[in-house]
């Protein structure tokens, strides 16, 4: 391990004892390309600019992991991004990645502030929302207030029980909210109609959760209910849209403050019958969407490959379907979010399930959603076993399945969403970008007037050669830092870091430096390793 550090005309080679600043350690150090002299760049500085530059500071510069040993290198596109002071019109807010689980964890013990692995995992997604809903809510989920048994018809099997749910419950998921600062958004069961029953639900948990309780949706994918057998009688737009009134009325009598949102719905035909729902408390467009789709392999590009997975075109149509929505609830003055999601809609496992590839998808599906205007995110995952449970899950416990021991840990796609809730709240910056290969670009003006500028290289890491970058700022760089991702290929399992730890990233101020990094300059230039997110930020 080693740190470089540049001090005023000088370099100097420490141990990385020496320095309070932790560096990140990767399997390759990359060397620093030539960097000012504090005289020298303070002396550019003056020359070019309008204000004097204070002397430039000593610094480590970050140790990204390099491509690995004998890779059969393929050149990529240098890649040119020139960040625009004017603010794209979208924010990233706190809370922007969550966690979607079924209704009936809500009778899980583990789901509890005494659960120190759920506290630590929850507190490394920063500020998220747990949506309670999925295919659970409208077969297998009782709520009761009275303790009343669970009715001999909900049935399930030892890897989706039945389950009742009551006030006890929601009182001890409250202590884990509390402990985790996160929030919550549950689903009412529209499977069997009973509109008294939700909104005894509704009544419950606004008492309970208070502001903490951010939506109520009634049902879960009610386009679906007829083709999995949910709904016998015909069900129809029109016949959820009559229900979805009556049970909005009877929750608007108990808890009117509670915001509804709807349909939970992965058909774009049901998006606008629930934006004319003539209900008061509609403040939310919801659908769900599960960009590889095709499970029978009836659209080639819709199937849950790697190929697939790792392309533009897998980027494009995500934005796409979710610019769609955007347009409908923008609209109608309605918020959008996107409270399940996930790499593919199949059951069991596929070759992009848990892998380095998966926390990639993940990083650049949010960053793009919230970039396009989309405010909450929640990506579908279970409270199973890592080993037999639902491989897409962002996060699994320990033990024997299928429940397992309760200590949780996160795969993959965690770490994607862990990059991402790291980030400060921002606006988005407009940019241009062109070359890079698989690279994709953003951009955020940070409320202290700092820039963060993230980058998702999806090239291959076990073929691709690190991306030359030029990265033109809206300002004179006094610090730039940097935190990254990284994982030896497409493929790999359990082998995703985050500055070469399995935790998340290290705190702003502790971040080494960008190598390369030019003081008092607008312009940067590094290389970046293939299959990597990096997060810079950059202050003036």
């Amino acid at each position: 391990m080693k740190l470089i550090v540049a001090a005023t005309g000088i370099l100097a080679i420490v141990a990385g004892a020496a320095l309070a600043v932790p560096l990140a350690i990767g399997t390759q150090s990359s060397t620093p390309e030539p960097v000012q002299t504090a005289s020298s760049a303070a002396a550019t500085a003056t020359a070019t600019a309008s204000k004097v530059l204070p002397p430039a500071p000593a610094v480590s510069y970050y140790d990204q992991a390099g491509p690995p040993a004998g890779s059969p290198l393929e050149q990529v596109e240098p890649l040119k991004v020139d960040v625009s002071k004017d603010q794209m019109g979208t924010s990233l807010n706190k809370g922007l990645t969550g966690i979607s689980l079924e209704a009936t964890d809500l009778a899980d013990p583990d789901l509890s502030s005494s659960n120190a692995s759920m506290v630590k995992l929850l507190k490394e997604a920063d500020q998220p929302v747990l949506r309670f809903g999925g295919n659970a809510v409208d077969r297998r989920f009782f709520w009761t207030s009275s303790g009343e048994a669970l009715p001999s018809t909900y049935r399930g099997d030892a890897a989706h029980a039945a389950r009742a749910v009551g006030p006890a419950d929601l009182t001890r998921l409250n202590t884990l909210l509390e402990a985790a600062d996160a929030k919550v958004s549950l689903t009412v069961d529209l499977g069997h109609f009973n509109p008294a029953r939700a909104a005894d639900m509704a009544k419950n948990a606004s008492q309970i959760f208070g502001d903490r309780l951010l939506s109520i949706t009634v049902g879960n994918e009610p386009n679906g209910f007829v083709t999995n057998d949910v709904r016998t009688d015909g069900y129809s737009i029109e016949k959820y849209v009559s229900e979805l009134k009556a049970y909005a009325a009877a929750i608007y009598a108990v808890a009117p403050n509670v915001p509804i949102s709807g349909p939970g719905a992965y058909d774009q035909k049901w998006w606008q019958p629930f934006i004319d729902a003539d209900i008061p408390q509609k403040k939310i467009l919801s659908f769900h969407n599960y960009p590889l789709y095709s499970c029978d392999g009836g659209d080639p590009k819709g199937s849950p490959t790697m190929a697939n997975l790792m392309s533009r075109l897998m980027h494009d149509r995500a934005a796409d379907y979710q610019q769609a929505a955007l347009k409908a609830g923008q609209t109608a003055g309605l918020e959008t979010w996107l409270p399940e999601t996930g790499i593919a809609a199949c059951p069991g496992s596929n070759e992009t399930s848990r892998t380095h590839a998966s926390a990639l998808w993940t990083a650049d599906y949010a960053l793009n959603a919230a970039q396009l205007g989309i405010t909450r995110i929640g990506f579908h995952s279970s409270l199973l076993t890592c080993k037999g449970g639902p491989p897409m899950s962002a996060i699994c416990s320990g033990g024997k399945y299928p429940e397992g021991d309760g200590q949780m840990s996160g795969r993959a796609n965690f770490f994607g969403i862990s990059m991402v809730a790291e980030l400060s709240a921002g606006k988005f910056l407009k940019l241009d970008s062109s070359g890079g290969g698989l690279t994709f670009s953003y951009a955020l003006q940070n409320e202290d007037g700092s820039t963060s500028v993230v980058l998702v290289n999806e090239n291959n890491p076990e073929k691709a050669a690190q991306t030359e970058v030029t990265l033109n700022l809206p300002g004179q760089a006094l610090t730039g830092t940097m935190s990254q991702l990284a994982g030896p290929s497409y493929a790999a399992e359990d082998k995703t870091v985050i500055d070469g730890a399995k935790s998340e990233p290290v705190p702003l101020a502790e971040r080494a430096t960008v190598p390369g990094f030019t003081y008092g300059s607008e312009t940067q230039k590094f290389s970046l390793t293939a299959g990597t997110v990096t997060v810079l930020n950059f202050t003036y």
